[in-house]
């Protein structure tokens, strides 16, 4: 068998290895990568910087697929010279390896411009995991950070550092931000989004130097301007790796020259990616590479045919939240502009039509017809009748018309290259019902996501049983999903309610997606938002919970169930004083008063001196303990004191759902923490922490989370996954639903068995929210509006 040797453990190399093994297997296969991390995918970087992602989140193809295929991985090992002679590439760690035939897809590398000072601590490059990595070890809040270049990848380094909490500044040497993929007016309507997300955009200066003695302390620019800075990102662009091609005597111009079959120079050589110049271009997309991949991998197992004639320069990304396309040539040269802009909304397209054909388009803000020109572009489609609907189609009579009019080959997915006939073949082949299913089968939308909508579009027309996933709409007046809203209301920092409404809704709001905005404002801004209270329902509004004789129940907080004779003699008085018409031991281990007038509520709590136990609304209930080691001859661990403790660290905190939790001293289980939200079972020497327990309409016993063997670690674990529920589950979803939608496997491999810097962020999030969380019940002593707690008509008791 012959020996291939892949040089670059990239997306490109292994994509065309991929394609290579569907041929009958004709290799022995080596692959050098200078990374010390197995093939992931670069476009998700920002979102690793970003802390959405952790590294293992990225990853294409793990270390078992290696195995399987029988592939020899040498990762950390980086080639410095090819001898086309004798055929060996020779590595740094002084290794010699024969190949008969080599694939060189060494990618390319971060161009470094001419500036002074750039070999300074502090200063940074944006291409690679171990780059990102050093990017979140200095990234943090208040952190003032330069980048610079106002490129896609520039950007993109923005977003993650202000999402981290850095002061980002971007300097762009051209007028114009991504001027390769934009015009200056959508330029400038991007450059106005990232203004109004709070990041700095200077355009037309050159940086000249990093300013600092051995640290970057700042960048100074042409025009004299100095900008502080404790790191800078250098995001000027790639650069393709043509330095082996060179030393095998290859045809190299930008990038290394290949033909119609990827083929070089030299006949046992080949080469894919960002490092090669086809037809005299060179690509930094991922969906061309993918294309030469096909067609490399016919031609290198002796199966020609398929050729490679170039591709339709196009992008299709999201910035910042920001949807953004660009196809074909939009300069304005002998060709005729057709334009829609919306300052207001954000929104600018432009479409270039050249004797009645399309050739070139950009969509800003909105590019849910960006198939439908990709196809148009392909094609060279006659557009004579249709110029008055190019931008604005009629409705069409047919729903499935949009996606029947794409041809079988057309790219669906531009970030990993899947077609819509792949998307087919799953469907029909692999039983996919789900966008979920199709994310997994064929990695359709796991990108940038902004095929999302055209995947499940191609599901509806398709799938003979196609279920909706989980992530509807929140609502008509919102039509985004929750995790959709989440990253839009992140990533453009918005902070109210009406804003939110103004911008991605119907202005009005509802009652449905008002109270879910609200909390999904204060869970990601940890109540550093502006609270809009008629967002809120009664109950949240006065704090205590209306009874359907318009009277309210008012429930003290008694932690873990443990209360003293001074509480119980001022709850008694407080009851005999308002006139409370009954006092109810709940089955959480409380005391509810049933029957208080809504004018008397700021006076009960001032009398009783009890922090709320917040039995109204969607928090953090109560924990229920059993006696434990304290009176138990049974009981082997504390759980009085773990019970609450763990409630004094969630009290006062929303989350999307009501949380009841238990703690108990030994399996007998008598607080029933096995079927609570949360619970900690205390074993001989070790904890169990259970998550996602139910004991309403329907039981469920709670799935095991993990074992410690401390108190504090069990603690520690319930906090990882409250926060994880805080932050990921939908508004008014229990953790019995989200455990089941999401898996516990996936529970464990996002929170207890995470990175230490994942961890850490949850923790971090939830200390920061603990801090500005306070007892609703303090609102008695200064209401935030004088009608607070004046009573309603009946009528509107009830409404």
């Amino acid at each position: 068998m012959k020996t291939l040797v892949v040089v670059g453990n990239g997306m490109a190399g292994v994509a065309c290895v991929e394609q290579i093994l569907k041929y009958e297997r004709c290799f022995d296969i080596t692959i050098f990568g200078d990374e010390t991390h197995v093939n992931y995918s670069r476009i998700l970087l920002s979102s690793v910087l970003a802390g959405e992602l952790a590294p293992d989140d990225i990853t294409l193809n793990p270390l078992e697929w290696y195995q399987r295929n029988d592939i020899r991985l040498r990762l950390g090992v980086r080639i410095g010279d090819v001898d086309a002679e004798r055929k060996t590439v020779t590595g740094d760690d002084g290794s010699v390896t024969s190949y008969d035939t080599l694939l060189l897809a060494t990618g390319s590398s971060a161009f470094m411009p001419p500036i002074e000072g750039l070999d300074k601590d502090g200063v940074f490059a944006f291409r690679t995991l171990e780059d990102t990595r050093k990017l979140l070890q200095r990234a943090g809040s208040g952190v003032k950070a330069v980048v610079i270049g106002g490129g896609l990848l520039g950007l993109e380094a923005a977003r993650g550092l202000q999402v981290q909490g850095c002061n980002v500044t971007v300097v762009h040497l051209m007028a114009t931000l991504m001027e390769r993929q934009l015009d200056p007016d959508g330029g400038y309507y991007l450059a106005g989004k990232m203004e109004d997300l709070g990041i700095r955009v200077l355009l037309g200066r050159t940086t000249t130097t990093v300013v600092g003695s051995d640290r970057a302390e700042g960048v100074a620019l042409d025009d004299g301007t100095v900008l502080e800075a404790d790191l800078v990102v250098v995001a000027a662009g790639i650069r393709p790796n043509v330095q082996l091609a060179d030393k095998a005597g290859l045809a190299v111009n930008r990038g290394i020259v290949v033909n119609d079959q990827m083929e070089t120079s030299d006949p046992d050589i080949f080469a894919i990616g960002e490092c090669v110049e086809h037809r005299g271009v060179c690509y930094g997309l991922v969906a061309p590479l993918l294309e030469q991949g096909k067609v490399l991998a016919a031609t290198i197992t002796g199966n020609k045919g398929p050729v490679y004639t170039g591709t339709l320069q196009a992008a299709k990304l999201k910035i910042m939240g920001v949807d953004v396309f660009s196809a074909g040539d939009w300069s304005e040269q002998n060709a005729e502009p057709v334009r829609y802009e919306d300052r207001a909304l954000g929104v600018y397209k432009k479409l270039t039509v050249r004797d009645g054909k399309l050739v070139g388009a950009i969509l800003v803000g909105d590019t849910s017809d960006s198939h439908r020109y990709m196809d148009w572009l392909r094609t060279g489609a006659d557009l004579t009748d249709r110029r008055r609907h190019l931008l604005f189609p009629p409705p069409a009579a047919d729903g499935g018309l949009d996606i029947a009019e794409m041809a079988d080959s057309a790219t669906v997915c531009g970030c990993v290259g899947v077609t819509k006939n792949a998307i087919i073949q799953a469907i029909h082949e692999k039983g996919v019902n789900t966008l979920s299913q199709l994310k997994e089968t064929t990695r359709a939308s796991t990108g940038c996501g902004s095929c999302t909508g055209l995947c499940q579009a191609l599901l509806k027309a398709v799938a003979p049983e196609f279920e909706e996933d989980t992530k509807k709409v929140l609502c008509g007046c919102v039509p985004f999903s929750q995790d959709n809203l989440r990253e839009i209301l992140r990533s453009q920092r918005l902070k109210s309610v009406q804003e939110v409404l103004d911008i991605y809704g119907n202005g009005l709001g509802c009652e449905v997606c008002k109270p879910a905005l609200s909390y999904m404002l204060d869970m990601l801004w940890c109540g550093d938002h502006d609270e809009d209270r008629s967002a809120r329902f009664i109950n949240d509004r006065v704090h205590a919970n209306i009874q359907k004789d318009g009277m309210f129940s008012v429930v003290p907080r008694i932690r873990g169930g443990v209360t003293t004779p001074d509480e119980l003699r001022r709850i008694a008085n407080a009851a005999e004083k308002y006139h409370v018409r009954m006092v109810k031991i709940t089955g959480s281990q409380r005391i509810d008063l049933l029957g208080v007038k809504k004018e008397d509520l700021p006076k009960i709590w001032a009398d009783l001196g009890m922090p709320s136990g917040q039995a109204y609304t969607k928090g953090v209930r109560m924990v229920k303990t059993c006696v434990g080691t304290d009176f138990c001859r049974f009981g082997v661990q504390d759980s009085t004191s773990a019970g609450i403790e763990m409630e004094r660290r969630f009290e006062h905190l929303y989350t999307p759902h009501k949380v009841k939790m238990g703690s108990v001293g030994c399996p007998r289980n008598c607080a029933e923490a096995t079927v609570k939200d949360i619970g900690l079972v205390g074993q001989e020497g070790s904890w169990q922490v259970v998550v996602g327990g139910a004991a309403g309409k329907s039981v469920r016993k709670a799935d095991l989370l993990i074992t410690v063997e401390t108190t504090e670690a069990a603690l520690q674990a319930a906090e990882l996954f409250f926060q994880y529920y805080r932050e990921h589950g939908n508004y008014l979803e229990r953790t019995y639903d989200f455990v089941v939608r999401l898996g516990i496997d996936k529970v464990r491999k996002d929170t207890v068995y995470a990175p230490d810097a994942v961890r850490q962020g949850l923790l971090d999030r939830l200390q920061k929210s603990k801090a500005r969380a306070r007892d609703a019940w303090q609102e008695g002593q200064a209401p935030v509006h004088r009608t607070q707690f004046i009573p309603l008509q009946p009528i509107e008791q009830l409404a």
